[in-house]
């Protein structure tokens, strides 16, 4: 049997974010869906993961899902075997940037969620899919899934993000950073600093035509670097 493989979505995401990945990494592989909607900090979030998670695992983080990988290597880092950064950052949460999560949070706790979602959308995926109905409704889907409370906690647990680039200079496992070109959430600029602070260790791959949910944006592309990741 093949090494298991974590997988944690992003923010108001669930397992569907990597549904058109799974039929490949799943052929003789175990793969677990991190629950990251549950509790309101990185550290419970992490917690969660490892009591689930078997022994020793694969880790993969798109967005949210990089902040609580990062936090499980804080925690567990011999238990991880190799890592996958999907547009994602290591750079801590400022003041700046969790002013918008505050008015998000404000919203959500208002019963405006719906509101909420329609902002997001506008800043998730490349401009040219802005129009892509059937890609819209899903994420809207995860989003309703995941609800209110569950967004809301998430987005407290983002907001206390330390800063992770320490960890990426000591990394020694096997690494993949990757993000959609059209990023505006995690920019390359962001992965382009995470590959270099690994210093060369970490594969860094730009995903062409791709806004910040490259797993469906791009699934066939990022499937590939996955496949190539855990060969």
């Amino acid at each position: 049997m093949k090494e298991p493989l974590v997988l944690v979505p992003g923010l108001s995401c669930n397992a569907a974010l990597y549904a058109s990945q799974w039929p490949a990494l799943a052929d003789g592989r175990p793969i677990l869906v991190a629950d990251h909607a549950r509790d309101d900090t990185l550290s419970a979030i992490a917690k969660r993961l490892l009591t689930a998670a078997p022994p020793r695992f694969a880790l993969c983080g798109l967005s949210m899902g990089g902040y609580v990988a990062f936090e499980v290597l804080r925690q567990a880092p011999e238990r991880v075997t190799r890592l996958a950064l999907l547009d994602t950052s290591a750079k801590p949460a400022t003041l700046e940037t969790n002013a918008p999560r505050e008015q998000m949070i404000a919203l959500a706790e208002k019963g405006a969620f719906d509101n909420v979602t329609t902002l997001l959308w506008q800043r998730l995926v490349a401009s040219a899919r802005l129009t892509d109905e059937p890609l819209r409704l899903l994420v809207r889907q995860m989003a309703e899934e995941v609800g209110a409370d569950g967004f809301v906690r998430q987005q407290k647990a983002i907001m206390q993000r330390p800063d992770s680039r320490p960890i990426l200079a000591g990394l020694s496992i096997p690494a993949l950073v990757l993000v959609g070109e059209g990023d505006e959430i995690t920019p390359v600029a962001e992965a382009q600093e995470m590959a270099k602070a690994t210093e060369g260790r970490a594969r860094l791959v730009v995903v062409p035509g791709c806004g910040h949910l490259s797993t469906l944006e791009a699934p066939e592309a990022v499937t590939a670097e996955l496949l190539r990741w855990l060969a």
